[in-house]
């Protein structure tokens, strides 16, 4: 039957009908009533005045036992400089019909609490002690029983009270010591300078070390850490143990020992390290680097440790662990929190629970917490999937260091997301120039005067005669001289290294040269893999059933590729199939991608009555490598972030992120902008992940059209990343095996098309896959460049418009060049197709995408020879038009232009301008619109 586990005050009747339950099979009701139910039958045998259930008000005292539990973080005494707000109604024994003279008397409530028949005062006090001093929890709301119920019963069998030893004490005090006096050595070094001090939540660095420690007593191996720029300076030297004499060097500001690189400020900094625990165990340790965009990072430390998992420890999630550190508004404000929380527990992208910590110092640059949420808490997200939230005063280390410890080991049993919300606060404004009592003047004036935790917990622990003054002092003076010495040291160094903070994972890849850009290597495979791989890709077990269609698809697969037509989702799979029998793992995720949004890919096929999966690229036999393949939840932000974690980590596999459109990868665009485009400047770091951006003007509106490609070019610059707007499946072929096959690594950017993915001249050969290279530019092979006099340059599916144009009009003089890399841009064979057709008098750019968008713009920055003319849209604020007629309409007029000169005789975007009046009236005339319209 249903359990009753928080009754209201008026439920006494269901009550004694979940007693008669009880009595008649004890295993329909919940261990924790069983065990109450027992107790009061104990009591019944012992006390013959226990005439029933209800009686002398044990059921008041289970309802306000379930209020505990249920409330009782409302009442903590988790904030060190504020005032609790006040919440109704409390848990005073008024609002639970109990009196002051029923604190005395015994009750059998105490069972559901563990400690027996106990006084009302007792059972408070336990109470008390467990859900409302430094800690509060919120976990009553977890659907899983055995999660809540094991949490319960640890908490309330411990009360929520640490104990420690003297060494483990010690241990916390030196930890809470070094962190608060490296903030105080550079405040008194560096006056002024921005660091985003820690000061008044040094707590952190014993709760990253508790983390640690309790970890690799679980059998953790590896820690991945991504955290905003606050405390990150304290976190690199005191947990990361980087040398504390760079840190000092970037401070004085000298050059980076590497020309090629810009770098960027100390706070936003990666590293790498190991870390021995008291127990003599080594762990890995990674801390990812970060913008200033508040959990960007997030993403991208889930992707690596997915990547770790898949490719290191087998799926043993215990081996590794996620710790992501928020800020409290971060936490609050920022959508990606959510993005990622949603994903974690996600088959493609569950990381085996998230250690959440939240440095909540109650502001955000000046905004006070009231005006930063709604909700009542900044934690208040883990809700979301259920996850265990702990509030602890970050003032008391033993309370924070003792929560750490349950977390763990929680995440250790049920491998789910848990939430540690510090509360704490900020000494300084948002960074040490700044005057924080312009907006909070009575908040500064109590931290103004407020203790330190250190002095704080060490306080506590003279008192308790654990430690005396000379200790103190004694620790004290070996910190700071150890500072002076580092300092002394950091003196000498006259540049600043930038280590690539996953340097082993690294160690066999170079990075690339101009030079590496001029003609892609070869990548053609043998005509015998050609038709062994396509067996293998369209193979279907007879023992599985399948859906009519699927076996019609598998069978003209194999017939395309006899017939030497193969399309573009046959190349596609064929590319990846020759990557895994190379032992080259393959991840592609994104929204629909298993059978495609424009349904070509079908890597993933469902039988026809089960709903049971199987994927041909899983069942290569041999010793292929690993393929998978997810549709991910709908998020663009969150999903090419965990991707590029993801690649970051495995760099010697196939990373694709695929948009369901390429119009909706503006949706990521931090992860663009901060990582994708200038990772490998900032932070020394390269990447191969791979994009996946279906664009194409074929009529279906303005957020259906356009993947932005003017954004990646603009982006675009040294290298620094790929951008490819294929036009044949052999190119797409040849372009997915060279991502992986080069001896460097670069992001790649590709402009899928929609309409030619079953086009019928949009097809290749078995010889055009193995033979031959990625083609960075497509040569007219069948124009002669002895009649030609125009020449267009084009990339992407207007190729095949103009191409329909040239062979129906039998044009000689028209020679259509594509340009199928654009980035790096390929200048020297676009040079020498310049003096292959020397005789042309026009040389004209070619694009379906308005002037002010798409390739033009950025070929006219880095193109000087040819003199390029624009044929395209009219420049404009919407990237298409919303009517299917009216596109068509432009679609010709490019067309039209491109091969005829207007009234005007001006090819160039002068025409635009001095026609644009006339043209648009006859658009208006063809549609019947008016001139106003």
């Amino acid at each position: 039957m249903d359990q009753l586990p928080h009754l209201g005050a008026n439920e006494a009747q269901a009550l004694e009908e979940l007693y008669k339950t009880w009595l008649d099979d004890p295993d329909q009701v919940d261990q924790s009533w069983r065990n109450f139910f027992q107790g009061f039958q104990l009591a019944r045998t012992q006390y013959t005045e226990t005439k029933g259930l209800v009686a002398d008000g044990e059921f008041n005292v289970i309802n306000l036992i379930n209020q505990y539990r249920l409330r009782g973080h409302l009442f903590t005494r988790t904030n060190p400089v504020r005032t609790r707000r006040q919440y109704s109604p409390t848990l005073d024994l008024e609002n639970f019909d109990l009196k002051e003279s029923d604190l005395t008397r015994e009750f059998e409530a105490g069972n559901e609490i563990g400690i027996g028949r106990k006084p009302l005062h007792d059972i408070i006090e336990h109470l008390q002690t467990t859900y409302c001093r430094s800690i509060g929890v919120e976990f009553v709301y977890i659907r899983n029983v055995q999660l809540t119920t094991w949490l319960r019963e640890r908490m309330e069998s411990t009360r929520n009270l640490p104990d420690f030893t003297l060494n483990d004490k010690k241990h916390l005090l030196e930890n809470l010591s070094r962190a608060v006096f490296f903030e105080k050595f550079l405040q008194k070094k560096f006056t002024g300078q921005k660091r985003f001090s820690l000061e008044g939540a040094e707590a952190l660095i014993p709760a990253l070390d508790m983390v640690i420690e309790s970890g690799s007593q679980l059998g953790t191996k590896e820690f991945v850490i991504g955290m905003p720029h606050r405390g990150r300076l304290n976190v690199l030297a005191n947990i990361m143990h980087k040398p504390v004499r760079n840190i000092l060097t970037e401070f004085r500001g000298v050059e980076f020992d590497d020309e090629l690189i810009l770098g960027d400020v100390k706070y936003h900094l990666g590293y790498t390290s190991t870390y021995e625990t008291r127990s003599g165990t080594s762990v890995k340790m990674t801390l990812a680097p970060n913008p200033s965009h508040l959990e960007a990072v997030n993403p991208v430390v889930e992707g690596i440790v997915r990547a770790r998992l898949d490719d290191r420890y087998d799926g043993n999630s215990d081996a590794i662990v996620p710790i992501l550190i928020h800020g409290d508004a971060s936490v609050a404000g920022q959508g990606i929190v959510y993005e990622v929380v949603q994903m974690s527990e996600l088959p493609g992208y569950q990381t085996g629970g998230t250690i959440h910590l939240i440095v909540n110092n109650q502001i955000g640059f000046t905004t006070n917490y009231l005006d930063a949420r709604t909700s009542i808490y900044c934690s208040d997200i883990g809700k979301v999937v259920q996850s265990p939230i702990f509030h602890v005063n970050g003032d008391d280390v033993e309370a924070v260091a003792f929560v750490v410890k349950l977390a763990m080991e929680l995440r250790h049993r049920f491998h789910k997301d848990i939430f540690i919300d510090l509360l704490c606060y900020r000494k300084y404004g948002h960074n040490e120039g700044d005057e924080p009592r312009f907006t909070q003047p009575t908040l500064y004036k109590i931290i103004e005067t407020h203790p330190n935790p250190r002095d704080i917990y060490a306080k506590q622990l003279s008192s308790e005669g654990l430690v005396d003054s000379d200790y103190l002092l004694q620790q004290e003076k070996q910190i700071m001289e150890e500072l002076e010495q580092q300092l002394d040291e950091s003196r000498e160094q006259k540049t600043i290294h930038i280590t690539n903070f996953l340097e082993e994972d690294w160690k066999e890849i170079r990075r690339a040269t101009p030079e590496d850009f001029d003609k892609s290597p070869m990548t053609g495979i043998t005509l015998e893999r050609v038709k062994s791989l396509t067996d293998s890709i369209t193979h279907l077990p007879k023992d599985k059933r399948f859906f009519r269609k699927i076996e019609k698809l598998m069978a003209d697969r194999r017939e395309m590729v006899e017939s030497d037509k193969i399309d573009w989702g046959t190349a596609e799979l064929l590319a990846y199939a020759s990557l895994l029998t190379q032992k080259i793992p393959v991840r592609l995720s994104g929204q629909d991608v298993e059978r495609g949004t424009f349904s070509h890919r079908h890597a993933v096929l469902t039988m026809d009555e089960t709903d049971e999966k199987y994927s041909p690229l899983k069942s290569l036999g041999g010793e292929a490598a690993r393929f998978e393949i997810y549709n991910s939840l709908l998020s663009e932000y969150g999903v090419m972030g965990f991707e590029y974690g993801y690649a970051l980590a495995e760099p010697h596999g196939l990373t694709i992120w695929e948009a369901q459109f390429g119009d909706f990868s503006n949706g990521s665009q931090i992860i663009l902008d901060q990582f994708i485009s200038s990772a490998e400047d900032k932070w020394n770091v390269m990447n191969g992940l791979t994009l996946f951006l279906p664009h194409g003007y074929e009529g279906q509106g303005p957020e259906h059209s356009s993947a932005r490609m003017e954004r990646y070019l603009t982006l675009a610059s040294e290298n620094n990343f790929q951008v490819v707007n294929a036009t044949t499946p052999a190119n797409l072929f040849h372009l997915l095996r060279r991502q992986v096959l080069r001896p460097f690594r670069k992001p790649l950017v590709v402009f899928t098309p929609k309409s030619l993915l079953r086009h019928p001249q949009c097809v290749s050969s078995k010889e055009e896959l193995a033979t031959g290279r990625f083609m960075e530019v497509i040569d007219d092979y069948l124009a002669d460049a002895e009649k030609v006099t125009r020449v267009m340059l084009c990339t992407g599916k207007v190729y095949y418009d103009l191409l329909e144009e040239k062979t129906k009009t039998s044009r000689e003089d028209v020679a259509i060049i594509r340009l199928e890399q654009l980035h790096p841009l390929p200048v020297k064979q676009i040079r020498e197709l310049v003096k292959k057709y020397e005789k042309a008098e026009r040389w004209l750019w070619v694009q379906e995408e308005p002037a002010n968008m798409g390739a033009w713009s950025y070929l006219k920055l880095n193109l000087v020879d040819p003199d390029l003319k624009l044929i395209a849209r009219p420049a404009s604020g919407s990237p298409a038009t919303g009517s299917s007629k009216f596109h068509f309409i432009q679609q010709k007029k490019i067309v039209d232009k491109a091969f005829h000169q207007c009234d005007c005789h001006r090819l160039d975007i002068e025409c635009r301008m001095v026609c644009i009046g006339n043209r648009w009236q006859s658009f208006a005339k063809e549609l019947n619109l008016n001139n106003k319209a």
